[in-house]
């Protein structure tokens, strides 16, 4: 960004105390040693970082902006001159003197030459501050160009020199350089509403509000806390059937009762069963388990039948534990297993009732914030859309491009950005998210090539405040909450990819962890200006190689699937998907098992545990020894590809050992060990008794691009699907 590129003004300038009265940049040049006091700057300037200083050298004073490192010789005028959307003050007021044609640089230089040198002046190697800009904004000229219609003048000593260069990562990972293959029909704008800060912080302190709701009846009716990422999981869940109007609050749906909300919730009744490591834990699990059946049986309306299988099991339980103190941890296990094939389905009955009362209760909510989000927000368009009415089907063929709004977006705020090191911040109304200067400058060129309403970048800064806090609420707020949702491979597999297979797309991303500047993301009202096409299950290429590793959730997965047949059934154009899925067995995911019957299956590559690496969730703010972690489960690579794909892609066996070698660890890199989930040892030292009969899978972390970035720390192995919650 442009405060990258100013050199630093303390060698040339000391910081005067606050002055009363009006400010002029008309009258005289002010002595540091008078004992006036120099005009004050109003309060409007003084909170948008302005201060006025003190130039020694050309002894008159000068305005500086410590948020942009902006300095002008002129008052700055509030929303006239903004670094971002005019970094040369092209639209700045001209001066009085006639040098309205003039840059603030070149009339700086102009005014000084023209006083001349003052008894406080004398020549010093360091410049003087210049009105900073940012090379690769678009829309604007090079700092030191001159007017169109007129020729550009030699260099000479008395122009200034060229502006440092714009911040560059150290370490880049993507390619937003490499051209899309994907080919799909052409159609009209989306009918989605525009972005707009007021309208996303109100939606955040919904969700938050429907989070503490839903913590509360879990405790209330089942006594339980909220399973690990559940709610993350049921807006991913509600949002694959979700009809509604709302981006991100579900508002549609049918069914109301939520198969993925209800499942977790059944699984931690009566209670949570952790991972067991020792014998002592597994007893005390197994006597808490015994515990609580009986005193939920006791305590709901239960038939009498249901009450005496209950109670008998369990006190036999109990008097076991009390009789047999040289059990092993397996006999324990052995134990609760048999237990919860005893009164599970006892328990299930009792609690079904109350547990579908949740779920119900927290649609209910999410529908009423959605009506009222929307209503809230057509007040703030300036022109109101009408009823959308359904478009015909295009017929011409184009290559696929970013989505587009039939609504104009209104008039933005201001939203107010400034750096801590590394880490870019953005503050609206008090809230801030924040991004590192990488992910920045990356976001950056994302709008360069995909906006097509806001050249100069005015909307810029409102729009990245929208979509960091429109993923943060997604994320949760807990620790280590939602890091799992935007992992993504490794730089050098996504080389690989593109080198062997021609891959140019990624089915689930985000501009947060895409790698190419071309995919699918699950908000397009948010993402499009920043290249997003779109959420994938809407999106319907014609040909084309991409890459998919979509969030883990059962629902999403069989959509994806018939998803991807239908378009491979339909299409003669070279057509490929590169799968990347987690090679879980114990029990295996009904998408897994649907893919590898598909009759498009070409070939299926199997990554071992341990032996492969991913990118961090947190890319855009942990640090760059935290960026990559190992891959504890192994990861299942499927092609599913037409007759023309497997043609042009087909995967022979060196694309395969080029893609098989790109996977390992680089020894160069630091990672850790393991990923936050469970290893595979964990996952059968919890009970298995009701893994499929109760729907429940244990999944990887990540969103789009991260296979096994698993965060519950503390679920059992018969917990829901975790953490792989990204975009639909």
């Amino acid at each position: 960004m442009s405060n990258d590129s100013q050199g630093s003004v303390k060698g040339e300038a000391a910081m005067m105390s606050s002055p009363s009265g009006s400010a002029s940049s008309q009258g005289p040049p002010l002595s540091p040693s008078t004992t006036s006091k120099p005009p004050e700057l109003p309060d409007e300037l003084v909170q948008a970082g302005w201060s006025k200083c003190w130039s020694r050298r050309e002894n008159r004073p000068y305005y500086f902006n410590r948020f942009t490192n902006q300095s002008l010789w002129e008052v700055p005028v509030l929303g006239q001159h903004d670094v971002i959307s005019d970094p040369l003050g092209l639209n700045a007021a001209p001066a009085e003197g006639g040098d309205g044609n003039l840059g603030n640089g070149q009339r700086k230089r102009r005014s000084s030459e023209e006083q001349g040198a003052g008894p406080n002046s004398f020549k010093r190697v360091k410049v003087e501050p210049t009105t900073p800009i940012s090379p690769s904004t678009p829309g604007v000229k090079p700092w030191n160009s001159v007017p169109e219609d007129k020729p550009a003048q030699p260099a000479t000593p008395t122009t200034p020199s060229p502006a440092p260069a714009p911040y560059r990562p150290a370490v880049i990972y993507w390619d937003l350089d490499i051209q899309t293959n994907a080919v799909i029909r052409e159609h009209a704008p989306a009918h989605h509403l525009p972005p707009h800060p007021e309208i996303e912080l109100q939606r955040a302190q919904l969700v938050t509000k429907l989070r503490q709701h839903y913590h509360e009846l879990c405790h209330q009716r089942e006594g339980i806390d909220p399973p690990r990422e559940s709610f993350n999981r049921w807006l991913l869940e509600r949002k694959v059937i979700d009809k509604g109007q709302d981006p991100l609050l579900p508002s549609d749906c049918e069914p109301v009762i939520s198969p993925s909300m209800f499942r977790e919730v059944m699984n931690d009744i009566p209670i949570r069963l952790s991972r067991i490591k020792y014998k002592e834990e597994a007893r005390k699990l197994l006597f808490k388990y015994a515990e609580a059946a009986k005193k939920m049986i006791d305590s709901r309306n239960a038939s009498p039948e249901s009450r005496k299988v209950v109670k008998w099991n369990a006190e036999d339980t109990m008097s076991w534990l009390r009789r047999d103190h040289s059990a092993s941890k397996e006999d324990y296990m052995d134990r609760l297993e048999h237990l919860r094939q005893q009164c599970g389905p006892h328990v299930t009955a009792v609690a079904k009732d109350s547990v579908e009362g949740i779920c119900s209760k927290i649609y209910q909510l999410s529908a009423e914030y959605s009506r009222r989000l929307r209503q809230t927000h057509l007040s703030l368009l300036q022109d109101p859309p009408t009823e959308a009415c359904a478009s015909p089907q295009q017929s011409r063929l184009v290559y696929c491009y970013p989505v587009r709004l039939a609504v104009p977006s209104p008039p933005l705020p201001r939203v107010e950005l400034h750096f801590e090191n590394d880490v870019a911040c953005l503050r609206f109304r008090g809230e801030m998210v924040k991004v590192n200067r990488g992910h920045f400058s990356k976001l950056e060129l994302l709008y360069r090539y995909s906006c097509i309403d806001d050249p100069r970048f005015e909307k810029f800064l409102p729009r990245v405040w929208c979509l960091l806090k429109r993923y943060q609420v997604m994320f949760g707020s807990g620790a280590n909450e939602g890091t799992g949702l935007q992992g993504a491979l490794p730089v050098s597999v996504f080389e690989a990819l593109v080198r062997q297979f021609g891959v140019s797309f990624e089915c689930f991303a985000s501009p947060l962890n895409c790698y190419f500047k071309q995919f699918s993301s699950a908000f397009p009202d948010t993402d499009g200006f920043f290249g997003s096409r779109g959420p994938f299950l809407s999106f319907c290429p014609v040909s084309g190689s991409f890459e998919a590793n979509p969030p883990f959730c059962e629902e999403l997965m069989d959509a994806m699937v018939t998803h991807f047949e239908d378009l491979l059934q339909k299409s003669s154009e070279p057509l490929s998907f590169i799968v990347f899925v987690p090679e879980w067995r114990d029990p295996v995911t009904p998408a897994l098992t649907r893919m590898e019957a598909s009759r498009f299956l070409r070939h299926q590559l199997s990554v071992p545990a341990y032996e492969h690496e991913y990118r961090s969730g947190s890319q855009h703010l942990c640090k760059r020894d935290e960026m990559y972690y190992r891959a504890v489960h192994g990861t299942a690579v499927l092609f599913l590809q037409n007759d023309a794909g497997f043609v042009k892609w087909a995967p022979t066996a060196e694309r395969l050992a080029e893609l098989t070698a790109a996977y390992r660890p680089s020894p160069s890199r630091p990672s850790s060990l393991s990923s936050p989930g469970p290893a595979p040892g964990d996952r059968d030292s919890a009970p298995k008794a009701a893994d499929r009969t109760q729907g429940a899978v244990m999944s990887p972390g990540g969103h789009d691009d991260n296979n096994n970035n698993n965060n519950n720390s503390s679920s059992s192995s018969s917990s829901s699907p975790q953490d792989k919650t990204g975009a639909v």
